[in-house]
């Protein structure tokens, strides 16, 4: 295996938990609004990852298993919104419910640390195969 797949593959792996971290933040930024420019409360998002080949020197019958991650893409969940009797809002319908973001910010809380481990885990890879690398030239001294 080149250490440039791995690098890739470590990249990757920051790049994807990087934008999964800026959603989480977003979501827990919004747990109140109920207005937003597009009309209606906000609704949650979700990271949606996907696999991709890394292209590189890596042998035939393993090619397919070295696997990058991607952000697919980035969308709303369906049960995002809850109403909640409040008729003194000023965003309150005229029964007096208000649609509010269905946030919870313990799960949020929860995918921030599970994001945080898959970040210090390619921190983990890319050290370690830097080290592996330096050594590596250290051998041809």
């Amino acid at each position: 295996m080149d250490f440039a797949d791995t690098f890739k593959v470590c990249a990757s792996g920051f790049a994807a938990q990087r934008a999964k971290m800026d959603v989480i933040v977003t979501n827990l930024a919004n747990v109140n609004t109920t207005r937003t420019p597009e009309g209606g409360p906000y609704k949650r998002k979700v990271v949606v990852f996907s696999a991709e080949p890394v292209n590189g020197s890596f042998d035939n019958v393993l090619d397919a298993s070295l696997q990058a991650v991607r952000v697919d893409d980035i969308v709303e969940d369906e049960k995002s919104v809850k109403t909640a009797y409040d008729p003194h809002h000023p965003d309150a319908d005229e029964s007096g419910f208000v649609s509010r973001p269905n946030i919870n910010s313990i799960i949020e809380m929860s995918d921030m640390i599970a994001a945080h481990r898959a970040y210090e885990a390619c921190v983990t890879v890319f050290d370690a195969t830097k080290n592996m690398a330096l050594k590596t030239l250290d051998i041809g001294k």
